[in-house]
């Protein structure tokens, strides 16, 4: 089972809509189920996927293979791509992550239009959670 927070969703779904008809490629990160609110029903250790690098629209190695090289690969253990044109499916030039997460048209949440994936294409089991990391700060 993969686990993505509702807020990531809401979030990856609105890139899509705003690039589209052009593709957009990014990773994203997970936060144990224990550090986050409302992840009560989960084990502690479960990873859940809860934020996102924002993609750099100029970076011409992006465009091209969808990849965030200034992003180090520890950092995100998953991969979202939209699929403006295309079927709710990983393509080869998708298939950088251990999980990799599709989006298309029209950019909703719902079981044909988002979808979680490995990194050979075969569809996960996908919940979306209503779970988020506590408040943070920054050190003044």
């Amino acid at each position: 089972m993969v686990y993505i927070t509702r807020a990531l969703v809401d979030v990856l779904l609105d890139l899509a809509s705003d690039a589209d008809p052009d593709r957009v490629a990014t990773g994203v990160s997970i936060t144990p189920a224990g550090e986050l609110e409302g992840a009560s029903g989960l084990a502690p250790e479960t990873p859940v996927f809860t934020d996102f690098f924002l993609p750099d629209p100029g970076n011409a190695v992006n465009a091209v293979f969808g990849v965030d090289l200034s992003t180090p690969a520890r950092q995100a253990q998953g991969h979202f791509v939209s699929h403006p044109v295309r079927e709710l499916e990983v393509t080869k030039r998708d298939d950088l992550a251990e999980v990799i997460f599709v989006a298309v048209p029209p950019w909703e949440l719902d079981d044909r239009t988002f979808a979680a994936f490995d990194r050979r294409g075969e569809r996960r089991p996908l919940e979306v959670i209503d779970a988020r990391p506590p408040d943070q700060s920054l050190p003044s």
